[in-house]
């Protein structure tokens, strides 16, 4: 499978939270196949994503094309108004 959501369970955001939910469900709108990949089960894990995507204080949603970096949600938000989603994640 080529595209990973880095995402969180366990967070106090709000914003978070409802950024993450969109997401997903713009992707299954789609029938993107995606991995879920949760950051709060190991500190690890959010050190990863956070090298992945060369920024130190990256949040989730984080968006991986294997382990290509894709972007934000500020960028996938962009991508689905320019209805270039699947460019967006490197899958044409």
């Amino acid at each position: 499978m080529g595209v990973k959501l880095y995402y969180t369970t366990v967070t106090a955001s709000r914003t978070v939270k409802s950024q993450q939910a969109e997401v997903i469900r713009i992707l299954e709108s789609k029938s993107i196949k995606y991995e879920l990949i949760d950051i709060s089960v190991g500190g690890e894990l959010r050190e990863e994503m956070r090298s992945k995507a060369g920024d130190p204080t990256a949040v989730p949603p984080q968006f991986f094309n294997e382990d290509q970096y894709c972007g934000n949600y500020e960028m996938f938000s962009e991508a689905v108004e320019a209805d270039t989603v699947e460019q967006f994640l490197k899958l044409a």
